[in-house]
């Protein structure tokens, strides 16, 4: 299932990043080109850009690829790194809980009465993007939560020692 919604994701991803380019660059043509500005493209960049930039954080907590510092946690026995590892992931879920499901929700039923002023949608679709991407990355941090405590992932990834500072 991981493997599936990994590949969903990635896919949202490159579509998004894909009309990002395709709006910037038909902003950028009508305006320096035609000299007639388009009058929705810039307000539909910053949304997608916006939507990518969510759908690519759910991705990078997909991969464990969050920043982390664990320069301290590395130093500990392997049952003291475990606990924290799961523990890092218990917040993460508090947060995309609290911070991005309820508080995406909430904001997105706030503002859904008020319509865009280039694009025929209202505010309020725009901020769905939060509960979603609360809801992806409260799946995969539950998924490391179960992987770390079986023993098949490990609390901290490992690193290159060129790599590290």
């Amino acid at each position: 299932m991981k493997k599936t919604l990994d590949r969903a994701l990635a896919a949202i991803c490159v579509v998004l990043f894909a009309l990002l380019v395709l709006t910037v660059v038909w902003q950028v043509f009508s305006r320096q080109v035609i000299n007639n500005p388009s009058t929705w493209s810039e307000e539909a960049a910053r949304y997608i850009f916006v939507w990518l930039g969510f759908f690519a954080a759910a991705l990078v907590f997909s991969e464990r690829g969050h920043i982390a510092v664990d320069f301290v946690v590395r130093k500990l026995p392997a049952l003291v790194q475990r606990i924290i590892a799961v523990l890092v992931q218990v917040l993460i879920i508090a947060f995309a809980v609290i911070g991005l499901i309820w508080g995406g929700w909430r904001a997105s039923q706030g503002a859904w009465g008020t319509n865009l002023t280039a694009l025929p949608t209202q505010i309020g679709v725009m901020y769905l993007v939060m509960p979603i991407t609360g809801v992806l990355i409260t799946i995969y941090a539950l998924y490391h939560v179960v992987e770390v405590l079986r023993g098949t992932e490990a609390p901290i990834e490992p690193t290159d020692d060129a790599e590290a500072i």
